[in-house]
């Protein structure tokens, strides 16, 4: 294989359009979570693309939260927050999610803990967690988290890792998933 180097700059004065800057974003793939929490006894939510680990020492974890969102006043008075990795059958559960308050969790399965943390039952990990600190950064808020606890699904030594479920993931304005490749 050849590899060639080039010189060159990108177009000085670029024209940022917002919607082209989203097609570019969009060409790398993420997975996508459940944050929640019971607040006031009403099960409370969002779903958010743009979670990832931070730390081992301390443990945190985060995710950026459009600050125009009507869900994040309330989720953040919670004492602690669920955050569940959603599994590829999920797709219509982000979806929910993202729509009406009202019918977030409707059909849903899931459980809230004793903290007020709220997990779906079959996503692929839980995480019990607390706000650690919050940065403003342009239309969106990044928000840290301290990790408390979690649990995951088990890896089934008795099926291949292809027959497993895998993460939720959003490409290109659009949900897929990505399967395990063994060797």
């Amino acid at each position: 294989m050849t590899v060639t180097a080039q010189s060159g700059s990108f177009p000085t004065n670029q024209d940022l359009d917002p919607v082209r800057l989203r097609e570019a974003f969009g060409t790398f793939p993420s997975g996508v979570v459940a944050v929640a929490a019971t607040v006031a006894g009403v099960p409370t939510g969002l779903a958010a693309s743009s979670f990832t680990s931070v730390s081992l020492e301390p443990p945190l974890v985060s995710f950026s939260v459009a600050n125009s969102s009507g869900t994040w006043p309330a989720l953040r008075r919670a004492d602690h927050l669920g955050v569940t990795v959603l599994a590829d059958h999920h797709g219509e559960a982000c979806r929910q999610l993202a729509g009406p308050a009202g019918q977030r969790f409707e059909g849903l399965a899931w459980t809230s803990h004793d903290d007020g943390a709220l997990t779906l039952d079959d996503g692929l990990a839980r995480f019990d967690c607390t706000i650690y600190r919050e940065v403003e950064a342009g239309d969106h808020t990044l928000v840290l988290l301290a990790l408390h606890g979690y649990d995951h699904a088990p890896v089934d030594a008795d099926h291949p890792a292809h027959e497993q479920a895998g993460p939720l993931v959003f490409h290109r304005s659009g949900f897929g998933s990505v399967s395990a490749h063994e060797g």
